[in-house]
């Protein structure tokens, strides 16, 4: 029986090579560029691209004049990657539609509101699932600029043009890519879902004169941006920087600057997207957000709608948490403004720093509810500037640090790392139960467009990031196993070996919570029951008897 039974999964695993070896010999790369095998971007089939298919644009000195539609359908094993090849010194290849060209084969609509678009396609017909475009420099779509379509015939791009417009489809990915020069830098429509926008630097977009027209504008059932910088739209512009209207919106580990806002989070028109469980949760955390010298509207973020029709409103939770916020006002500013008395934002370890004087900032404009806890202020702040007009509620749960300045590395070079003895340090809260573990502060961001592991000693620091007291001893490598823990059999322990016998541990869950403290170990070996803890993640501290940190790490325990 045994034998057989061997033989069937030695069967199963060939037949899976076999599968995946297929797969490989069906995917094709489509190689565009100087000497390639597709000189243009308008020569690649686009109408028969497949699962598993990639699109290579080498960098060249002179842009590509095109534009195209994505209108076929991926795989979660297969994706279809439209993938830039950078230059010798890391120049992504540009994509220009000011006088750009369209491949005649396709025909799909709305080709004067993006470069490329991403489904909204009569031939080809497929909704574009699990689409990666990647490492491209994508500019001008806008008005007076001009591209000839599909037809052949020359036309004028709209004022909202974009340079990516994903207008249908789920698990699109938009990663390190350069959006500027257009109506709108970014555009997603309500019929998307899914959506990662990561790495990317968006800005230099809008419309002189408009405040309808914005470096980001996105309505998706489910987005989320990490590690982006956000920066200055067009001159003479009044767009908001990060403006959404999704449902599932996660903003996290971003720098964001400049704008009217630097966010405007607001209600959706369409059914699906207002009547989705995760409308009513917002999740921004880990971001720097600044306000430069007196730009545009003096609020920071806005979270509720702008329509009038407050029916539709998002009416739920901004959770708002460990992000760094300046100011560089000199006259007032506002850190929310919540549309009615129904947005409820949970704001806590979070640096909000003005230049001017700390009565110059205020929490809320005229409505909404604002539980504060655990953040720094500068000293004097208010509650609103709104005078009589205010109707909002402030709830402070404590915790609050006030002072001159919040202790940063350096202000001059934007470096908004904690220098020692700030007094932010060590003084923020657990986080809520109702962001973890998915929404857990895990990451930093490294200027521009990369991150870092967030470092971790049992108590989270207030602000984007956290004090790093040094590091890690290389002189004490613990050998900690398994990891994963995964608990069956009577099986109940994690094993540290290689620890000084003049050591503690530590263990903390997700919320900081410490869960078990070793005393002073006598041996080089130690055993953590987990047999009464719940499954997830935990973090360790090993500390000298002098409390100074010598290894930290992880650990997942599964029941």
């Amino acid at each position: 029986m045994f034998v057989r039974i061997l033989r069937i999964h030695t069967v199963y695993f060939l037949v899976l090579l076999v599968l995946g070896y297929i797969n490989g010999l069906r995917a094709t790369t489509y190689e565009v560029g100087p000497g390639m095998d597709y000189e243009n971007i308008g020569d690649v089939p686009w109408e028969s691209i497949n699962p598993g298919d990639s699109v290579c644009i080498h960098y060249r000195t002179n842009p590509y004049y095109e534009k195209w539609v994505v209108a076929r359908t991926g795989t979660e094993s297969e994706n279809i990657v439209i993938h830039g090849v950078p230059g010798s010194g890391g120049e992504l290849p540009i994509i220009n539609g000011q006088n750009a060209t369209t491949r005649q084969e396709l025909n799909y609509w709305s080709e004067e509101r993006g470069i490329i678009n991403i489904g909204g396609s009569s031939y080809p017909n497929q909704i574009p699932d699990y689409v990666v475009i990647e490492n491209l420099d994508i500019r001008s779509a806008r008005t007076p600029y001009l591209f000839t379509d599909d037809q052949g015939q020359v036309r004028e791009y709209a004022n909202n043009a974009s340079s990516i417009y994903v207008i249908e489809g789920s698990h699109t990915v938009i990663r390190n890519c350069i959006f500027h020069d257009c109506g709108n830098g970014f555009f997603v429509s309500h019929a998307a879902s899914d959506v990662i926008v990561e790495r990317c630097y968006i800005y230099d977009n809008g419309i002189e004169g408009s405040y309808y027209h914005h470096n980001n504008y996105t309505e998706a059932k489910g987005i989320t941006f990490q590690y982006n910088h956000f920066g200055p739209l067009r001159a003479n512009c009044g767009g908001n920087n990060l403006k959404d209207r999704s449902c599932g919106t996660v903003v996290r580990y971003n720098w964001i600057e400049y704008g009217n806002r630097q966010l405007d989070l607001v209600e959706s028109d369409h059914s699906e997207i207002y009547n989705d469980p995760s409308y009513s949760k917002t999740f921004v955390y880990g971001n720097i957000i600044i306000e430069q010298i007196d730009e545009g509207n003096s609020q920071i973020c806005h979270y509720g709608g702008d329509g009038g029709n407050s029916a539709q409103y998002r009416k739920g939770t901004l959770f708002f948490y460990n992000n760094t916020v300046i100011s560089k006002r000199s006259g007032n500013t506002t850190l929310f403004r919540l549309s009615t008395n129904d947005e409820f934002c949970d704001a806590r370890n979070n640096v909000v720093y003005v230049t001017a004087d700390g009565n110059r900032l205020a929490m809320l404009n005229t409505l909404g509810v604002l539980n504060i806890r655990n953040n720094w202020f500068k000293t004097g702040w208010v509650e609103s500037h709104q005078g009589g007009n205010y109707q909002g509620t402030v709830i402070d749960s404590g915790g609050i640090v006030t002072g001159d300045l919040p202790g940063f590395i350096d202000w001059g070079t934007e470096d908004y790392n904690l220098a020692e003895g700030s007094p932010c340090i060590n003084a923020g809260t657990s986080l809520s139960g109702e962001v973890l573990p998915e929404h857990n502060v895990v990451r930093q961001y490294i200027k521009h467009r990369q991150d870092e592991e967030r470092p971790y000693d049992g108590t989270l620091d207030i602000g984007a990031y956290e004090y790093d007291q040094g590091g890690i001893a290389e002189e004490l490598p613990v050998d900690v196993y398994p990891n994963p823990c995964k608990v069956f059999m009577g099986y109940n322990f994690v094993t540290f070996n290689n620890i000084s016998p003049d050591c503690i541990i530590k263990m903390y869950d997700v919320t900081g919570r410490l869960v078990n403290n070793s005393g002073q170990i006598s041996s080089m070996v130690y055993r953590w029951n987990v047999s009464n803890i719940s499954s997830g993640l935990y973090f360790y501290i090993v500390q000298s008897s002098g409390d100074e940190k010598v290894a930290s790490g992880k650990i997942v325990v599964i029941k």
